[in-house]
């Protein structure tokens, strides 16, 4: 059993006031259960383990002189947490003396251990055998949430994955708060999935469900867009009529808002937001047409093969373009498959790279380097990727103008969900008074001048890109629970 599958076992026992107890109540728990022998021996393995590695629980005081609110933002790309109390609303360290933890987590190969954030991804770069996972929240809704993964051999459910994850942000922020939370606002995007509501629902169920195993006693939700609203509030002078662009790794989101100091302290805000639209569309995205406009072309996408000059089969090259799909091509089958086409390919030498990532299972490799295009290109012409893991010699040039191409057609398809915003709000574009940018994504030169060019007399604010949903939740949830 690995430290993750313990760790959640723990959390699924606090639940239900088993793990509080010494190793006599659990087994008083367990009498006269079915399989008794494999839960008691299950139990013991648990608990000894837990008092080995100190994974219990600290316990708290029951009583605190100030109540405590707690906000997460459980990103695509990156998550956050903040505190609210009567008198301040603040980010928590997550990692070390970072105040934001990059959503990614990476199990050892010897024993599942996982790693978390920045710790998740030096492990992963540097080569150590195991398995990186990072967008997690776009599995939320999906049939994969139930399904579950293969890690390392063992099959992990994906909520599990989660809590652990949540967890972990959790523990470090009662630590530093010296209490429990119990009361918590998450944000959520205005579609975890388009088009399908009910699919959409399944996704908050899931996610509250988490949330409720992880402790917390009141859990509501907040549109992300809304909650970044309200940590910019805070700044407004006088009152604002305000366009949210929210755009992380996952969705982009958008809010029309009335803000103002005073609007700040109404506990209901319903007649101040106006529309609310969002479209999955985000950073990953973007990453994924780069990838296939500049990097999957030297591993073979689009070369042919046989006497009839037929193009490579693309799934590949697709699957190894998105974070969340990356995990899935390293099968044996999917191996085999390549290496029989690798005979007939008229370019061996870049489908043989192809091989070679599938072999080393360096996919998320490739994406990191181009995130690191994306990155370099936000404030240069141009950039030259590096990668040695795949060939010692290959490197290729690319331009922002190439990137530009690559990510048109879904800049404009964000451009039109703004446009839907201020349709739904019933209002025109000149009539906004100040654009919130926020997410990583909102860096992205393209992505700069079309919203410019949408509201060319607004002003605009664009401090905390990757912390202002979290604050705005604790705002939100010292509003709701206090």
């Amino acid at each position: 059993m690995c430290l993750l599958s313990i760790h959640y076992c723990v959390l699924t026992l606090q639940r239900n006031r088993i793990a509080s107890g010494s190793l006599r109540d659990i087994d008083h728990k367990l009498q006269g259960s079915p399989g008794d022998s494999v839960l008691h021996l299950i139990s013991i393995l648990i608990c000894i383990t837990l008092q080995i590695i100190g994974h219990l629980r600290p316990q708290f005081p029951n009583t605190m002189a100030t109540p405590v609110f707690c906000g997460i933002d459980f990103g695509t790309s990156n998550s956050s947490l903040a505190i609210a109390n009567q008198d301040d609303v603040f980010l928590i360290p997550v990692e070390n003396d970072h105040k934001t933890i990059p959503s990614a987590m990476f199990f050892a190969r010897k024993d599942n251990e996982a790693f978390f954030g920045r710790a998740a991804m030096e492990r992963f770069l540097n080569r150590n055998p195991g398995r990186l996972m990072r967008s997690l929240k776009r599995v939320l809704g999906t049939p994969a949430m139930r399904q579950g993964t293969m890690v390392n051999g063992e099959l992990m459910k994906f909520d599990q994955i989660v809590a652990a994850f949540l967890d972990q942000m959790k523990q470090k922020a009662e630590a530093d708060c010296g209490t429990e939370l119990k009361h918590v606002v998450m944000g959520r995007p205005v579609h975890f999935v388009d088009n399908d509501p009910a699919a959409d629902q399944r996704a908050e169920d899931e996610l509250k469900a988490i949330a409720k195993s992880l402790g917390f006693g009141h859990v509501g939700f907040q549109f992300e867009p809304i909650a970044a609203a309200f940590a910019h509030e805070a700044r407004v002078t006088g009152e604002k009529l305000a366009m949210v662009v929210d755009l992380g790794g996952g969705t982009s989101d958008f809010t029309v808002i009335r803000l103002s100091k005073d609007n700040a302290l109404k506990h209901d805000r319903t007649s101040d937001i106006l529309a609310n639209t969002g479209v999955r569309l985000g950073g990953n995205d973007f990453d994924k047409d780069l990838s296939l406009a500049r990097m999957m072309p030297e591993l073979g996408f689009r070369t042919t093969y046989g006497t009839k000059n037929l193009e490579v089969p693309s799934y590949h090259y697709f699957d190894l373009s998105e974070w969340s799909k990356v995990n899935f091509l390293y099968t044996n089958r999917t191996i085999f498959q390549a290496k029989q086409l690798l005979r007939e390919t008229h370019s061996p030498e870049k489908y043989g790279r192809l091989i070679n990532v599938l072999e080393q299972e360096s996919g998320h490799a490739v994406l990191a380097e181009t995130e690191n295009i994306k990155i370099g290109l936000t404030n240069s012409d141009a950039y030259v990727a590096s990668l040695p893991f795949i060939d010692k010699d290959l490197q290729i040039n690319v331009e922002r103008e190439v990137f530009n191409a690559a990510i048109s057609t879904k800049t404009q398809r964000i451009i039109e969900a703004a446009k839907q915003c201020l349709e739904s709000a019933g209002i025109a574009a000149d009539a906004i008074g100040l654009v919130i940018m926020t997410g990583g994504s909102t860096e992205i030169p393209l992505i700069q001048e079309s919203f410019r060019a949408l509201f060319p007399a607004a002003e605009w604010s664009e401090e905390n890109k990757l912390s202002s949903v979290g604050l705005g939740l604790a705002y939100d949830a010292r509003s709701r629970f206090s």
